[in-house]
């Protein structure tokens, strides 16, 4: 009988082993993306969103779920239909509020229908709770009247930035606006003015926050008088009953996120010092109310600080930073002393129990989309709380990512990571394709990308390769600054040095068979690329910056170029020049796929525009793929699912 029953379980496992398979697009999109999970104040349960993408429809569909802590029971809480987010405990827990159609919703937990709080005419979003659960903050647009000055469809325009990211924004401002969790209203704005608050860039999602006595409120705007190249963002005050407003931090670099302490103390936010670099190091910094002084708690530790989450005793707060690969959770007391809590996975979104005694957070690593887990504070010990994706994840088959490291050219570790494709046979040879992050201050991460999915481009077949060159955060400010100036300069040499090292090492890869992939400033690394090696097979260029002189004028963060290349292209010309890929266009011979995007402001479709031309012109094999309705990022179920088959296909030309 005993042999029988060690006979029958491997055979059990192998024909479990085989039924799994490669990771599909519709695999990907069918899965359940969990976000915005928030504790109740008991610790008892949580909220948080589903989404789930209909690809017929070429849509996202949403709702609230509650999760019980104990026995991990889930109950949805608004219909699919809604498509609902942001959920926010009462402070009692006797209701929530959450967005859906624009507007703020109240549902309570006595089984009384959602009713709507805010009717603004351009939406409301974002909602805060005061800590008596009367009063909520939100925030809108407002008209300053400019795009109406014309009945015709012209626009006179007569600053700087008049578009953001994916949309026009002249004429509009962001505010804030304050309103009661009982009634049905517009809300009054509380931040009037031709500015915005919260401001359009380097801010967080916690940009505006209540005073624990509800009679104070801080939030972060820009006053500078050219915010196309300025990242000085400051936190102010502002008393609700007198009106009397307040700047409170008076650096020139970006401050934001700014929390009340529970015993209204302090207010902790996170500061960058330098003027101008939107990648500069991001402190925690805790103002004292009483005093008028600014304490800067996380200055020891060499990492970028956000998502700050107070303790109830208001001793000590919680924060993630990035980490050679991943994000991890750190406290800091308010000595200053740091505590790294977690490492290796991509741990973020905090929320804390009215006790401080459950964490909750969420996790995702390249072999497990996001899911919600739970932390006990005094002890440490991590539990899995949801498992929305658990069915589909045990019929596919995906290697976790391996990490290696190797010396730059001038002596520095640097970090890459490895999927091997699924059903790997280390007796076999694999094509491989080399992943080039954008930023250029970013970083390869332990997560599950729905766009740059590591684990779908291994799927087909191929050894995946990411490195984080000079440049990427997670390694120290030093590391993180050595990319300004410097973009083709020594990130290239990483790139390279690390791809030799892989191909050394490792014989299973086949080095006649290489392709190489890049979004933004990886795609600017393509181009790059293109005109300094013929070694890969294939490349493809996301969104990338190919034209450092035309991408100075078009792009709408000017502050970005400026840092980046030493001062604005009309009088500093030099190192735009010298970085810049259209000058080695006549070295172009590798085949080329390009994907740009019209409404892409931060890149301008212009770049990959250019690049597209100097292929076709001079006879290299090249197609462009391009999207009139959507941005530096391609998110629609539909257009996703073309992207990835046109990647995945170009790849299969020239590789298989």
């Amino acid at each position: 009988m005993r042999k029988t029953i060690l006979f029958l379980i491997p055979l059990a496992c192998l024909a479990f082993a085989s039924e799994k398979r490669a990771l599909t697009f519709e695999d990907m999109f069918s899965m359940r993306r969990v976000s915005s999970g928030v504790i109740s104040p008991d610790g008892t349960k949580a909220l948080y969103r589903v989404s789930v993408a209909n690809i017929d429809e070429n849509k996202l569909c949403s709702w609230i779920v509650m999760v019980d802590l104990q026995t991990g029971e889930t109950k949805p809480m608004t219909p699919a239909g809604m498509n609902a987010g942001s959920p926010v405990w009462s402070p009692d827990g006797s209701f929530f509020l959450f967005s859906s159609g624009g507007q703020i919703h109240k549902k309570g937990f006595d089984g009384s229908a959602c009713v709507a709080l805010t009717e603004h005419p351009d939406g409301a979003g974002g909602p805060c709770l005061s800590r008596d659960g009367k009063q909520l903050l939100f925030a809108s647009t407002v008209s300053t009247g400019k795009e109406k000055e014309f009945e015709h469809s012209g626009m006179l325009i007569d600053r700087l930035m008049f578009k953001h990211w994916n949309r026009w924004v002249f004429g509009q401002r962001n505010h804030l606006f304050l309103t009661s969790t009982d009634t049905l209203s517009e809300g009054k704005d509380v931040t009037p003015g031709d500015f915005d608050a919260p401001p359009l860039d380097l801010g967080s999602s916690h940009d505006y926050d209540f005073s624990p006595d509800g009679k104070e409120i801080a939030f972060v705007k820009n006053t500078d008088p050219m915010v196309a190249i300025s990242t000085n963002n400051d936190v102010f005050i502002k008393n609700l009953q007198s009106g009397e407003e307040t700047r409170i931090t008076l650096g020139k670099g970006s401050d934001a996120e700014p929390h009340y302490s529970p015993d209204g103390k302090y207010i902790a936010y996170v500061s960058m010092k330098r003027a101008g670099f939107e990648a500069d190091r991001k402190v925690v910094v805790l103002y004292d109310r009483a005093r008028k002084e600014h304490l800067y708690l996380s200055s020891k530790g060499d990492h970028s600080a956000s998502g700050l989450v107070w303790q109830p005793d208001s001793r000590g707060l919680y924060y993630t930073a990035n980490f050679q690969g991943g994000k991890s959770i750190y406290h800091v007391d308010l000595q200053g002393k740091i505590v790294q809590l977690t490492k290796g996975t991509y741990d973020y979104g905090l929320s804390l129990s009215s006790d401080g005694e459950k964490l909750l957070f969420h996790r995702q690593q390249t072999t497990q989309p996001t899911e919600l887990f739970v932390m006990a504070t005094s002890t440490g010990k991590i539990s899995p709380l949801t498992h929305e994706n658990a069915a589909i994840l045990n019929a596919i088959e995906m290697n976790p990512w391996e990490s290696f490291w190797f010396k730059s050219p001038n002596g520095d570790p640097v970090q890459g990571f490895m999927i091997k494709p699924p059903f790997f046979d280390e007796n076999k040879t694999y094509p491989l394709v080399f992943l080039i992050h954008g930023g250029p201050q970013g970083m390869w991460s332990n997560n599950f990308h729905y766009r740059w999915n590591s684990q779908l481009f291994a799927a087909p077949g191929y050894v995946v390769v990411m490195i984080n060159p000079h440049g990427s955060k997670g390694y120290g400010q030093a590391f993180c600054d050595a990319v300004s100036r410097d973009w083709g300069g020594l990130p290239y040499e990483d790139l390279m040095t690390g791809l030799d090292v892989v191909l050394d090492k490792y014989k299973f890869i086949d080095k006649n068979r290489m392709g190489a992939a890049g979004a933004s400033y990886g795609g600017y690394m393509i181009a790059w690329i293109a005109g300094h090696t013929d070694r890969f097979q294939a490349l493809v260029c996301h969104n990338g910056v190919y034209n450092m002189a035309s991408m100075a004028g078009a792009t709408e963060e000017l502050w970005f170029s400026e840092w980046e290349f030493g001062g604005d292209y009309y009088h500093h010309p030099e190192l735009y020049e010298k970085w810049s890929p259209h000058h080695y266009a006549k070295n172009f011979k590798t085949p080329m796929l390009v994907v740009h995007s019209e409404k892409d402001y931060r890149v301008p479709v212009n770049q990959g525009m250019e690049l597209f031309t100097a292929h076709q012109r001079q006879g290299v094999p090249s197609k462009w793929l391009y999207f009139p309705d959507e941005d530096h990022f391609v998110q629609k179920p539909l257009n996703a699912k073309m992207w990835w088959k046109t990647v995945h296909g170009w790849f299969a030309t020239y590789l298989k």
